[in-house]
């Protein structure tokens, strides 16, 4: 069956088994590595993407959910890594090992458009679903902070 859907803004209509997780649609038929698959149960973050703008697991998210919608993956962020989030994640050198980090920023993205100048507690609960086994989770909140009062 094919899912037609707009991936980082270019229309894509894959011939997929409609049960296929969306991150297997994204890797392995569309080729955009970037999200990574970790725990493949979505308690870790590692494959979030957006999906029409909203943080989403994509490692068990039907491709047939994203039908008709708007699914940005890191890669989409900006084609050359000038994204906020991705600025200050350099500038700041939060990530250590990365394997994470493509969650991470996807899911730090989301927050800051959704709360422009979030409190710790705003990230915490934004975060919370993203899992660091290198704990940058310091470097993450300052990060945030810091791309807060950049827009500010």
């Amino acid at each position: 069956m094919a899912v037609k859907f707009l991936l980082n803004n270019q229309e894509v209509d894959l011939d997929v088994d409609p049960a296929m997780p969306l991150l297997w649609a994204i890797r392995d038929i569309a080729g955009l590595t970037g999200t990574k698959y970790a725990c493949g149960k979505a308690l870790c973050g590692s494959c979030t993407v957006h999906l029409d703008g909203q943080p989403v697991r994509s490692c068990v998210l039907p491709v047939s959910a994203a039908a008709g919608k708007t699914v940005t993956t890191i890669e989409g962020l900006s084609e050359d890594g000038s994204h906020p989030v991705q600025v200050a994640w350099r500038e700041l050198n939060v990530a250590q090992c990365g394997y994470c980090q493509s969650g991470q920023i996807m899911s730090a993205a989301a927050l800051l458009e959704r709360v422009p100048n979030p409190s710790d507690d705003d990230i915490d609960g934004a975060m919370s679903g993203n899992i660091c086994r290198c704990g940058t989770y310091t470097r993450i909140r300052e990060a945030i902070h810091r791309i807060a009062e950049d827009q500010s």
